[in-house]
Order: C-alpha cells, then structure tokens, then sequence
C-alpha cells in the first residue's frame, strides 16, 4: 500500500530560489533558465490534500516529455532538458545524491518563457463547468451550441473557450473576445488554432489506445518574440481522460484521474474548504494505479 514516505510534498533546494509553490509543480531560479519539479501533491475542490499520491509527479512530467516530442513539429515548446540528462547547470550538478535521485524523473529544465495571462482550453465533449454553463445558457464561453446535448455528448467540432488563470480557486471561463482584449488578438489567434490543432492530433491518437480526451488545458508563453507551448501537455492532471469502453454521454465519465480521491470525499461530511481530510491508503494506491495505466495506454510502455 503506497504511504507518505513514497511521496515528495514539498521541495527544497539548497542555494537556489523557489520562485512559486502552485498546485503541483514547484519553479525554481536556475539564472538563464528554470526548473520546474512536479510534486506528488494532489487537489481535489481546489483544496490540497494532506497525503499525496506516490508517483503522480513522475507520471505528470514523463507524459508530458511524450507529447512534447510528439507535437515538436507543430508548436515549439520550452524542454532544454530532461530530468536526469546532463543538465549543464552547475548549482544542481552540487546537489546532494539523494536529491538528485528525487528530481531525475519529475522534472524538467526550461526555458524561461513569459506565460500568457489566459488558459487555453479545448473542449470536445460537454464536461465539467462546460455542462454547467451549457444547461445554464445553452453556451459555453458564449459560444451557441445545439439544443438538446447530454451531459458528456461529444460535440460536432472542439471548441475553444479560453479562462482566466487564478493562483487559488477557480479559473474563470472568459469568451475569446475577452482573451483578444488580455493578449491581443494575433497572440490569441494563434494561441487558439495551435491547442485545437494540437487537441485533434492528441485525440486521434489516445482514442486508437483506448482513450477519449475530452477536454484540455494548454499553456502557453513568449520566448524571444514568438509563441511557445509550456508547462504540462495533456496529462490527466490538465485533461479529462476518459475510457473509451466505458463512454455513455447522458452522465459523469469514468477517468483517469482525479476520480477515486473525489468519489472518496464526496461521501464525507466535508465542506470543501481546507483543511483537506488525509486520504485511506486504498484511494491513494488505486489513484497511483489509474495515473499509471493512462501513461502506460498513451506510451505503449510502462514507466
């Protein structure tokens, strides 16, 4: 059964800053360039729970090296270097083993982009705050669907509905006109038709591996003048993965993610505020196990 000492919480790198703790990933100030480490953290309800889920980080940031070389065609992105290849930089070079040995498979070095102030979303199916919006107004981010759509019906083509980006709490859906207005309309543009073409790529391929990406969330940020794709890509952490065998639109989906540690909270008397509850052993090694397989289905090997 996995428990806390298979999990990195919290990091801590001697004579070097930490520029941000968010949700998941800790950045850190390597001089010409940062490093960014995927924690074992897990939230559910914009709350951090106590307990995290062992190898999560691994997971997150080893999908992500796939389909950032998978998509290098398409998009720049900011990888200059794997976790664990030699990364050139003499303040992690002086680190102790143990630490080392801590960050060689969940993280990444990186070049230092400026993120736009806007989430890219892509939706292919009615999910989540998208379903909400839709019952509510029959639009998600102001664009007009069909009457009639169930929960999880997949639409006749994605859709993009940006979001501003909140530190705590939630992101809030914006429509594109209003994503024009914070970026500018070109740097929008082309941010738009770069996640829904990298969205088509990405969905074709999960589902021949037995897997629907219902919705994403992209990163993107600005490196010496042009646009480049950042942070995570498609993981079960920033997409909704669902399995293809169990799809039935007119309810919640099955997923690969969060959905054991949610189900689990749901049946306590918990407000959804923190402090999280700590999580029972069975949810964490069952959650560990379904990051595994998404990896596993999408890679064709195991980590």
């Amino acid at each position: 059964m996995a428990n806390a000492n298979d999990t990195l919480l919290s990091l801590d790198l001697p004579g070097i800053k930490k520029l941000r703790s968010g949700k998941v990933r800790e950045l850190f100030d390597l001089g010409d360039r940062y490093l960014m480490v995927a924690s074992d953290r897990i939230s559910a309800f914009d709350v951090i729970m106590p307990n995290g889920i062992p190898r999560k980080g691994e997971v997150l940031t080893q999908i992500s090296h796939f389909w950032f070389e998978k998509f290098s065609n398409l998009v720049p992105n900011h990888l200059l270097a794997r976790a664990g290849e030699p990364f050139g930089v003499p303040a992690l070079a002086g680190l102790p083993a143990d630490l080392q040995n801590q960050l060689a498979r969940r993280s990444m070095i990186v070049k230092r982009a400026q993120p736009l102030a806007i989430e890219c979303v892509v939706r292919g199916y009615v999910a989540g705050s998208g379903w909400k919006d839709y019952q509510k107004t029959g639009a998600i981010c102001g664009i007009n669907l069909p009457a009639g759509l169930k929960e999880s019906s997949e639409l006749a083509e994605p859709i993009f509905t940006p979001a501003t980006k909140a530190e705590t709490g939630h992101d809030e859906n914006i429509s594109f006109a209003q994503a024009c207005e914070i970026t500018g309309r070109e740097i929008a543009e082309q941010a738009r038709d770069l996640s829904v073409k990298i969205y088509n790529t990405a969905r074709a391929y999960a589902r021949e591996r037995g897997i629907i990406i219902a919705d994403t969330k992209f990163e993107f940020g600005m490196f010496e003048g042009k646009l480049i794709l950042i942070d995570e890509v498609l993981t079960p952490d920033s997409s909704r993965f669902w399995p293809a065998d169990q799809y039935s639109p007119g309810k919640s989906q099955p997923s690969y993610d969060k959905q054991f540690v949610r189900d689990y909270l749901e049946t306590l008397d918990w407000n959804k505020t923190p402090p999280g509850p700590r999580l029972p052993d069975d949810v964490v090694a069952k959650t560990t196990a379904k990051y595994l397989e998404a990896y596993e289905r999408l890679t064709g090997s195991a980590l």
